[in-house]
């Protein structure tokens, strides 16, 4: 048996269990602190016993995704040729994770400035390029200016074409439907690489703009406008629409 679940979360011990008894894999289930036998490869855990366990290879179980990670561990393999985490820009981006043309993860962002995920996807893929559609300009701002203070200026990223990646969807949920699958659409087509401090030069916002986004932040909120001086940071990226809102909210008391 070549793989030991070590851990002492019973929500990983159920989920590891699952999915390797689906792939028909075999398995040593061992307590934290007790003796990993020779024959074992690969160790799967939680992420509080991780630091625990003293062994080479070891996968954090967090979802069913762990299964890929584990199969090319154990085929001795690189895991994948080409991996792109691709990100369909809006008020709650798309993220998807795309390894040699198949969906391998999909997620769904709070805001712009969600980019934890995509630092955390990076560790997990280290050859990971992104992608990113280039559309939806006020929020693709603010998730490339998020990620250029913690990536760098110079950080490559891929630009797509986001023209008809976004279909149309039925039934509950349909923004986040739509978001994922651009996302997905998005990772599937080629793009040019630029540096981020590329995209993120943005001119002066002309007084249409600024006036749609005072029309946003109506209905939005229900009640407020932001005066035309947020507007203006929302335009270049500076704040999220909510951000401003609240600062208009806080000044308006």
């Amino acid at each position: 048996m070549r793989v030991a679940i070590v851990t002492s979360d019973a929500r990983v011990y159920y989920l590891a269990t699952k999915v390797l008894k689906e792939y028909r894999i075999a398995f040593h289930s061992i307590r934290v602190g007790d003796k990993i036998p020779f024959d074992v490869e690969v160790v799967l855990t939680s992420e509080r016993d991780y630091g625990k366990i003293d062994f080479p290879v070891k996968i954090i179980v967090r979802n069913e995704s762990f299964i890929d990670e584990l199969l090319a561990k154990l085929e001795g393999r690189e895991r994948f040729k080409r991996v792109y985490i691709a990100i369909d820009p809006g008020e709650r981006p798309g993220l998807s994770v795309i390894a040699d043309n198949r969906v391998i993860e999909v997620h769904h962002l709070k805001n712009p400035r969600d980019v934890g995920i995509i630092l955390e996807l990076l560790e997990k893929y280290p050859s990971a390029k992104i992608k990113i559609g280039h559309g939806a300009k006020r929020q693709r701002i603010l998730m490339l200016k998020a990620l250029a203070d913690l990536l760098g200026y110079d950080y490559p990223v891929i630009v797509v074409n986001e023209s008809r990646t976004t279909p149309k969807v039925g039934g509950i949920d349909v923004s986040q439907v739509q978001d994922i699958v651009a996302a997905i659409n998005i990772g599937l087509r080629e793009g040019r690489e630029v540096p981020i401090g590329e995209l993120i030069e943005v001119k002066e916002p002309t007084k249409r703009e600024i006036e749609d986004i005072k029309r946003r932040s109506r209905e939005l909120s229900g009640n407020i406008t932001i005066s035309s001086k947020l507007a203006r940071e929302v335009a270049i990226g500076n704040l999220t629409l909510e951000e401003a809102i609240e600062k208009q909210r806080r000044r308006s008391r």
